[in-house]
């Protein structure tokens, strides 16, 4: 069976601001995002894919120009691999949602969380990963159990399917960081999955202690709108901060 690269969008304005963006319009890469798809060709320079799997969102669509034109490709919109629908928490600050006692459930028991007017986290990873099972099935059949493709997709949606991969819970996806612009490789086989490479951005500038705030400062150390390496926001893509 294939393997599937997974790349998370660039940073976008709302990683920049801190916002939950979701399916709003008009989130686009920051200068900083857009660099980071620029680099992408080079990244994935020697590996042969197959096919390009989009997020209709903006700003997959964005970080994916710089690899299509540089390979001559052009790329299939899938909705399913599109980010969770938070419906009304959409275009929120993550420092504001922080005290919706919703976002406890969200990180200790995302498998019972219900975005208000908008989809569940179980929906999200189940539409995900039935998205990988029939394209690796289209792949494997067009172009050969060998084939590599790729996705670019959302924070949360890849940690959902890396959970997926793994045979963990739900309720455990949480504990997986994939950052902007991250490249995560999943091999799968008949039999089971591989994760072979996992949040991979080549830099590990995120592994440097955040500074702490002096006392009484109120600060933290690494505030919403830096790229720590997180959700759509602080974290991997969207209410799956930690």
């Amino acid at each position: 069976m294939p393997t599937l690269i997974l790349v998370r969008h660039g940073r976008s304005t709302a990683n920049a601001s801190g916002l939950l963006a979701g399916w709003t319009p008009g989130v686009a890469l920051d200068e900083r995002g857009a660099a980071q798809a620029a680099a992408l060709p080079g990244r994935l320079d020697g590996i042969p894919i197959a096919e390009i799997v989009t997020s209709p969102l903006q700003r997959c669509q964005e970080t994916m120009r710089p690899l299509l034109e540089a390979r001559g490709l052009s790329a299939h919109s899938d909705d399913r691999i599109g980010e969770c629908r938070y419906g009304d928490w959409s275009g929120r600050k993550l420092a504001e949602l922080a005290d919706e006692p919703l976002m406890e459930v969200v990180q200790s028991h995302p498998s019972a969380a219900a975005f208000p007017g908008g989809e569940s986290m179980r929906a999200m990873q189940t539409r995900a990963a039935e998205a990988v099972r029939e394209w690796n099935a289209r792949v494997e059949r067009d172009h050969g159990a060998d084939a590599v493709y790729l996705m670019c997709s959302h924070g949360d949606i890849i940690k959902s399917l890396v959970a997926d991969a793994l045979g963990l819970h739900l309720d455990l996806f949480q504990r997986i960081s994939v950052e902007p612009c991250s490249i995560t490789a999943i091999r799968y086989t008949r039999l089971r999955p591989f994760l072979v490479r996992l949040g991979d951005t080549g830099d590990l500038a995120s592994l440097v202690p955040p500074e702490r705030a002096p006392a009484g400062d109120g600060g933290t150390g690494g505030g919403a709108g830096e790229d720590t390496g997180g959700s759509d926001a602080t974290v991997g893509g969207g209410a799956g901060a930690p």
